[in-house]
């Protein structure tokens, strides 16, 4: 077994009418600034399966400098990341996930987060935990000034 933790964060656009977070489009009055969709969720993931493995993180992986990755959806990346992992000899146990943000709510949102995720990860999306929470106003999250997510995985060798 080998467990990895990954952490991202973007800051919100002045302007926007939704946002991409767990593959999941959550309508918001300000977009998330990033190379690609900006999907916090999934970059902490990638990040955290990377890590596990022992691989580095996403940015080394899918450069923010690479045009090719430019808008490109997220979970693009995670799949690559599986399939990578799955021809290396690891499979997924399980993931836990916390996103941190004041605004927007994601409970109505979270089912479908797990259910899109545990398909790119190949696991029953019991395997798959997301949880919300603010910071009580304070710091960056707190502020509104943009979203953060850490991600936890265990990885098992097949």
């Amino acid at each position: 077994m080998r467990i990895g933790h990954g952490f991202d964060a973007h800051r919100f656009a002045e302007d926007g009418t939704e946002i991409v977070i767990g593959g999941a489009v959550i309508p918001h009055t300000r977009a998330l600034v990033a190379h690609s969709d900006g999907d916090v969720l999934v970059h902490a993931l990638c990040d955290a399966l990377l890590g596990a493995a022992g691989w580095g993180d996403i940015g080394l992986h899918f450069p923010d400098t690479d045009a090719a990755f430019e808008n490109i959806d997220s979970r693009v990346l995670l799949r690559k990341v599986v399939a990578d992992l799955s021809e290396a000899g690891y499979r997924v146990g399980n993931v836990d996930a916390t996103l941190i943000a004041q605004r927007p709510r994601f409970r109505p949102h979270i089912n479908t987060m797990r259910e899109r995720l545990a398909k790119d990860l190949k696991i029953e999306s019991a395997c798959v935990n997301i949880k919300a929470t603010t910071t009580e106003k304070m710091g960056y999250t707190g502020r509104g000034e943009g979203i953060a997510a850490h991600a936890v995985v265990l990885l098992f060798a097949a």
